[in-house]
């Protein structure tokens, strides 16, 4: 979703669909769920983890893409889809609006194993399809690429805050605590616990007019985490009228950054 140069490249399938990892990218995929799912429990919400007993993965290999689609299929509709490494935002959009989750076919390689800018498979497949099982995840999803399909690209910046606040960096307000929904937070251990255990960071509750004008860096921990009371909330959220916020939110202009600028980082 970016004009950057990635250096990695996406993997094509073979005529029936299958993609043919090397048995160190699956050993990479082995090393990084592994990882996490030692830490997530506790930390992720049930909605993420009812998605993964859904899906279950494999852990020795990168699943197979129709793998995933079959339960997606069945639970909410959707569908992964195959991209490039880097995609224009027209297609992200287009690909979202259509029920389908643009999955880009490469793993990090051992030297990002900790962290990596662009979305890998093992952050989409690990870090978001889980949710995409969920309705009104799925239902947020499909409204947020119909939105961005029809939008400027002025809105566009605009509404992707939206979606950096709920989908990838999301906290739950729970009976039990606060837990994360956020595909972000859910591919990063770093991220996992400092989400939940820092006393840095604000957390407070998701108005969507105030996540449009909160400004983000994508390299650094969230300064800022806002939280839904359930994932139910969703629902309602994608059913506002969101570009009349969008224009409000155009008009107020942006919050005061509470990171400093990436130079001076």
């Amino acid at each position: 979703m970016s004009k950057k140069e990635s250096k990695y490249v996406s993997k094509q399938p073979d005529s029936d669909g299958i993609i043919h990892w090397t048995a160190e990218e699956n050993q990479i995929w082995h090393d990084l769920v592994a990882r996490q799912l030692e830490i997530i429990p506790g930390k992720a919400c049930d909605e993420y983890m009812e998605g993964l007993r859904l899906l279950d993965m494999p852990n020795d290999r990168i699943p197979q893409l129709h793998e995933i689609n079959k339960v997606l299929q069945e639970t909410t509709g959707w569908q992964v889809a195959q991209v490039p490494a880097l995609i224009p935002f027209d297609e992200f959009f287009r690909l979202l609006a259509n029920k389908q989750f643009p999955v880009a076919t490469f793993i990090r390689s051992r030297e990002e194993f900790d962290y990596l800018q662009e979305p890998d498979i093992f952050h989409e497949i690990f870090g978001h399809c889980p949710l995409l099982t969920n309705p009104a995840f799925a239902h947020f999803t499909h409204q947020y690429g119909k939105l961005g399909y029809a939008a400027s690209p002025k809105e566009r910046v605009y509404l992707a805050r939206l979606y950096w606040f709920t989908v990838e960096f999301g906290l739950l307000k729970t009976a039990d605590g606060l837990r994360i929904y956020g595909g972000g937070i859910l591919s990063s251990p770093g991220e996992t616990r400092y989400a939940l255990e820092s006393d840095k960071p604000e957390r407070k509750p998701l108005r969507p007019l105030d996540a449009l004008r909160t400004p983000y860096r994508i390299d650094i921990m969230q300064p800022v985490y806002y939280t839904l009371d359930s994932v139910d909330q969703l629902f309602e959220i994608a059913d506002m009228d969101m570009m009349a916020l969008v224009e409000e939110a155009m008009e107020l202009g942006l919050f005061e950054p509470k990171f400093p600028p990436k130079n001076a980082a």
